[in-house]
């Protein structure tokens, strides 16, 4: 598949999105909880508490939504300051209790409309990276689906950060980016290559850590191989001291971009 192919599959309607990852994975143990305690609940996010076999996890998910219906409720998974918030507010409890965290992230990008900018878009989703480089507790990121710009990344200050196969990850969209390099949006395929946003091209420059089999919605060994696969990892991280945990976390993202 070329790089503009896999953002058709990112993007396909069809696909499996948070909330089957998290039916499939997790079942009737998970328990949504809603609201930032500030302003209101954003369906974009759906986040919570369940079980990973014997250990309590917090899972937060960007939801697009299945049908036309559900993704004008879910705002297409484009996600409100609300909701950035409400995520991080999960996350702070979490580390209060020293609960791992997983985030799945599918999103074109965060809402830029003028009632999000006006409650804080942009302040909401630096304060999601400021205060996930600290967090004191396990966090993995796996990318479903689109990561698109800080709306993704507003989720992705992680321990390790995964891709499905046919996920993408890249601070524009490539018709975004054909726009604004060649005046022409139709090169939305040259951009998609020279962005360097699949996960084979993320992973061999060292951006994510795994790339995992893209399951099918019947596909109940894998999802229990990606379930096993998660505990393992956040098993792992929950061993360490958390000062050495963020002291890697940092590390991490500092070394991005580093020759040698």
């Amino acid at each position: 598949m070329t790089a503009y192919e896999k953002v058709t599959a990112a993007r396909d309607a069809k696909k499996l999105t948070a909330v089957d990852y998290i039916s499939h994975m997790f079942g009737d143990s998970f328990i949504e909880l809603h609201g930032d305690r500030r302003y209101s609940d954003d369906r974009a996010i759906v986040a919570g508490l369940c079980m990973l076999y014997d250990t309590p996890l917090t899972v937060i998910g960007i939801e697009k939504g299945r049908n036309t219906k559900e993704r004008m409720e879910r705002n297409f998974g484009q996600a409100h300051p609300e909701g950035y918030r409400k995520a991080l507010r999960l996350m702070k409890q979490a580390e209060k209790f020293h609960r791992p965290v997983l985030c799945l992230v599918d999103t074109s990008g965060a809402y830029p409309g003028i009632g999000a900018e006006e409650r804080g878009q942009g302040q909401a989703i630096a304060e999601n990276l400021m205060e996930m480089m600290t967090l004191k507790t396990p966090i993995l990121t796996i990318l479903i689906g689109e990561g698109g710009s800080g709306g993704a990344l507003a989720l992705a200050v992680s321990d390790e950060v995964w891709m499905m196969e046919n996920a993408v990850y890249s601070v524009i969209s490539p018709e975004g980016c054909a726009s604004i390099l060649w005046k022409d949006s139709s090169k939305a395929d040259e951009a998609a290559e020279a962005l360097k946003m699949t996960a084979q091209d993320l992973f061999d420059l060292g951006v994510v850590e795994r790339i995992i089999r893209q399951p099918g919605a019947e596909d109940s060994a894998m999802f229990e191989s990606l379930k096993l696969l998660i505990s393992r990892t956040l098993e792992k991280n929950l061993a360490k001291p958390t000062d050495k945990l963020t002291e890697q976390r940092y590390a991490r993202f500092r070394k991005i971009g580093c020759k040698g």
